[in-house]
């Protein structure tokens, strides 16, 4: 909720800042695209890390990072320190989000688990709903640093966290009998077991995340183009991300009962489907459905994918495969803002824009259908 809520602010305040620092398309593609470059160093370091010293350490440093960055850069008027503070923010936003998802997948029991990871990345949904409430009521009238000062409240969550959350029961029993090195860790994901399922996940959070960030960071933007004012864009995309919750809950459902990769290829298509008719519609009301549909879609899939990544690798190596897949998808997620931000300078239609976020998630559900493996009901080791 609280990683939701930091970027979903984010793309309303590139949309304020655009105004207010007149700013051109090619710097509010950089706002974003440094926010995924730190999440990239930040989903590999801190994967890493999981497996050194713990997940549960590792979620309380990241969640720090975050929010006190988050709320520093309310007091900058520079561009510069604003990108500087956006990538440290990254970097918390990066580490944290695998990390919290291996923990829960190795807390709960396997008839649950896939679910109930589903259900925890749900709350992604309601950080975006926190964050457009934010953006509506506070941005107009308090300017964008009130909603920043805002957004560094969660600090405040890991003073409970130190003392309430107990760490991941199988990276405890696996610690003790078991010392690996970094490098070889990072080797293990390629080892032959492996390998196939490194191939997989790398594609489809390329994939993935390329197309999220490069729709969702530019959507309030994207509607100023299409004509709408900002504070209209704004009310439009807090509408669409209400479909962002049933996205996760029927994802939540259909996991347990059809699997990993029905889930993953039929959401993604879905998504696929989605974003080419927002990017083709010239009515208000196409526009509407499919932004609903794009967001149902778009955030059961990740859901989906967060479930599928941990239950790829063992106990040993589980941090640094579903960092390492992280990262190399917010690779995709500093591609896809800076690609957005050239295509519109060029005065490339939105209707073209959106069509490669298509072909791109199509890919994705392809690399799910031939190379993955269903995991429904595998214990994990």
């Amino acid at each position: 909720m609280f990683d939701a809520m930091d970027v979903g602010i984010l793309s309303f305040i590139i949309a304020a800042l655009h105004a207010e620092w007149n700013l051109t398309p090619g710097q509010m593609g950089w706002i974003g695209s440094v926010n995924s470059i730190g999440m990239a160093v930040g989903a590999l370091v801190f994967g890493l890390m999981a497996d050194k010293i713990g997940r549960k350490n590792v979620f309380m440093i990241t969640l720090l990072l975050f929010s006190l960055a988050s709320g520093a850069s309310a007091f900058t008027s520079s561009l510069a320190i604003f990108l500087i503070l956006r990538f440290i923010i990254g970097a918390g936003l990066g580490g944290e989000l695998p990390v919290a998802s291996t923990l829960v997948s190795e807390s709960v029991p396997v008839e649950k688990r896939g679910s109930t990871v589903v259900l925890l990345e749900s709350f992604w949904a309601v950080g975006w709903l926190i964050a457009a409430l934010i953006s509506y009521f506070v941005i107009p009238a308090y300017g964008w640093q009130t909603a920043l000062i805002i957004s560094a409240l969660p600090a405040f969550y890991v003073l409970y966290l130190r003392i309430g959350l107990p760490d991941s029961p199988q990276f405890t029993a696996v610690q003790k009998k078991e010392k690996v090195s970094v490098a070889e860790n990072l080797a293990k994901i390629w080892a032959k077991d492996y390998a196939r399922q490194t191939v997989m996940l790398w594609i489809v959070w390329f994939c993935v995340v390329f197309s999220y960030y490069g729709m969702f960071l530019w959507l309030p933007s994207v509607m100023v183009m299409k004509g709408f004012s900002l504070i209209k864009s704004f009310e439009y995309v807090l509408i669409m991300t209400l479909a962002q919750l049933p996205g996760y809950f029927t994802a939540a459902w259909c996991i347990e009962k059809f699997g990993r990769k029905f889930v993953l290829v039929v959401y993604l298509i879905g998504t696929a489907v989605s974003a080419y008719f927002f990017g083709t519609a010239n009515s208000t009301a196409l526009l509407m459905t499919s932004g609903i549909l794009l967001s149902f879609f778009n955030l059961g899939a990740w859901g989906g994918l967060y479930a599928y990544t941990p239950e790829q690798y063992p106990t040993l190596i589980r941090g640094t495969g579903s960092g390492m897949a992280a990262a190399v998808g917010r690779i995709g997620g500093v591609l896809g803002p800076l690609l957005v931000g050239y295509l519109v300078a060029q005065k490339i239609s939105v209707s073209m824009i959106f069509t490669i976020f298509c072909i791109s998630i199509l890919i994705g559900a392809l690399a799910v259908f031939i190379l993955g493996k269903e995991t429904k009901q595998k214990e994990l080791v």
